[in-house]
């Protein structure tokens, strides 16, 4: 991740976006310490889905098990540059994805151009079972993308990625590496992201081993979520130190426990495809309705009076928020990152 961390600062670090995220970062520490929601400036991250759509079933997907109850649909460019014009002065980042597969979205490489030209850092993630156009990509400025690839066989893979194919995957890394090489880029930095689950723990040895040999730059073992007693007896891994969950007979919960406070509020705007704002990538149906940016500015929307008292109810008693008992925030997502090239 150093390779990434140096070319993040040296595009996206300017003194706008550095003062900002003082800001920001000074009134969350001051909201901890006083337990009464402070909030200035602009968020430093900003998520944003181009689509909400997927091609694949993956079973604790709300996209693939088609129990995301919001509309689907796909996220037009001008609502984008909408977005990108607000941000690019204040924000370090873009993230180019929330629920769905970003690259159905028929604008996406205009979208990925749009936000690097403004200096934004661009992030990425797929599942690679689409058409990529290799070069296309690196002349759009993509700076990083996370490859999701949880098996090292066909039969392993396709038992989480339902209707997925390795094979595919596969040849759409080689191409990217290739090009890569070609053009004589160093970005994006492709990151492999493996969810170590029940069916493919024992898969990790053969994935480093597959890794090196597609000269990806990362590989990063990811702890899966899981949402019901089901879930634990189906996914997650035998492997106490694969799991961010203690288990009590059919019970589950996560092992370091819910802190009253919550970085990502503060600091990473969600933006969905029709415009509707998020408090967090986790409210995934949007059931905490604080703005829509076709409305109302990104400004306006992240200090208004609803979201802060949202942020006061973590500060004193998080728990109580649904979603935020089965969060990935203060938990340690990813278990090991082994750097390839």
């Amino acid at each position: 991740m150093l390779l990434e961390n140096i070319h993040f600062l040296r595009k996206s670090l300017r003194f706008k976006r550095f003062f900002n995220a003082i800001k920001v970062y000074t009134s969350y520490f001051l909201s901890i310490i006083l337990k009464k929601s402070i909030f200035w400036g602009f968020p430093p991250v900003v998520m944003i889905e181009p689509t909400n759509i997927c091609n694949l079933k993956c079973p604790l997907c709300p996209s693939g098990n088609d129990t995301l109850k919001r509309p689907k649909g796909y996220m037009d460019i001008s609502t984008f540059e909408k977005i990108i014009d607000e941000i690019k002065d204040r924000s370090f980042m873009v993230v180019l994805w929330n629920q769905g597969e970003s690259f159905l979205n028929k604008d996406f490489l205009k979208m990925i151009k749009y936000a690097s030209e403004r200096g934004l850092f661009t992030l990425v993630s797929t599942n690679a079972n689409i058409e990529i156009k290799a070069e296309e990509i690196i002349h759009s400025g993509l700076d990083s993308i996370i490859v999701s690839l949880d098996g090292a066989t066909q039969e392993t893979y396709n038992k989480y990625r339902i209707n997925g194919d390795l094979s595919k995957v596969l040849k759409n890394v080689d191409n990217l590496v290739e090009a890569k090489k070609k053009l004589k880029s160093s970005k994006p930095i492709i990151r492999w992201q493996f969810l170590v689950m029940k069916h493919n723990e024992h898969e990790i040895d053969d994935m480093k081993k597959l890794a090196d040999k597609h000269g990806v730059n990362n590989l990063e073992l990811k702890t899966v979520q899981i949402y019901s007693k089901e879930d634990v007896h189906n996914f997650l891994p035998i492997n106490p130190r694969y799991r961010r969950y203690k288990i009590q007979g059919d019970d589950f919960e996560l092992k370091f426990g819910i802190k009253n406070r919550c970085r990502r509020i503060w600091t990473n705007a969600v933006v969905n495809w029709d415009g509707e704002v998020a408090i967090c990538c986790f409210d995934k149906d949007v059931k905490f309705k604080i703005g829509n940016i076709n409305e109302t500015s990104l400004s306006k929307i992240w200090k208004n009076e609803f979201i802060q008292k949202i942020r006061n109810l973590i500060l004193t008693n998080r728990k109580e928020i649904p979603i935020c008992r089965n969060c990935g925030e203060s938990v340690k997502l990813k278990i090991q990152e082994k750097k390839i090239s």
